[in-house]
């Protein structure tokens, strides 16, 4: 066990923990921050990307000891009331279904849109490739993060 000072949503989080506990479960288990979700386990599936440092990553194959002093953003911290366009938008186009990969998808959108704030088409599929929809609600997906894109350009 070793003990880590975490900066997740910009807050500072102490755990004592397996230096090779993949962040998921740091969230979940340890921190009670479930918005995060458990898919698959070997970073395929994207229902548990988080940002590091703005970069969309999948934290079910990110061991603590690998993060440091860089700072974690998750769903939870994307916006304190779900106002983050990329949310207001996917919300909007009415995307979910069942809901289970949103947090991811929505993770990956807007670490998308902070890197490239005007994405083509091939640039959203190539963004969220790997970000699995069990429902199969991509063309929604994609209509809303077009509709997040659009919203941070022209905001009302």
């Amino acid at each position: 066990m070793a003990n880590y000072t975490l900066n997740i949503n910009g807050k500072s989080h102490e755990v004592d923990v397996d230096p090779s506990t993949p962040m998921l479960w740091v969230l979940r288990d340890h921190l009670s921050m479930v918005g995060t979700k458990y898919g698959c386990g070997i970073a395929q599936c994207g229902a548990c990307t988080i940002h590091l440092e703005d970069t969309a990553t999948r934290s079910c194959q990110l061991p603590v000891s690998a993060v440091g002093d860089k700072s974690i953003t998750t769903i939870e911290g994307l916006s304190e009331h779900g106002t983050h366009p990329v949310q207001k938008a996917w919300l909007e186009v009415d995307v979910p279904q069942c809901g289970y990969c949103q947090a991811g998808q929505i993770m990956s959108a807007s670490a998308l849109l902070k890197q490239n704030p005007n994405p083509s088409d091939a640039e959203i599929e190539t963004a969220m490739n790997g970000n699995i929809c069990r429902c199969g609600t991509y063309t929604r997906i994609k209509k809303a993060v077009k509709l997040a894109a659009e919203t941070n350009a022209n905001p009302s």
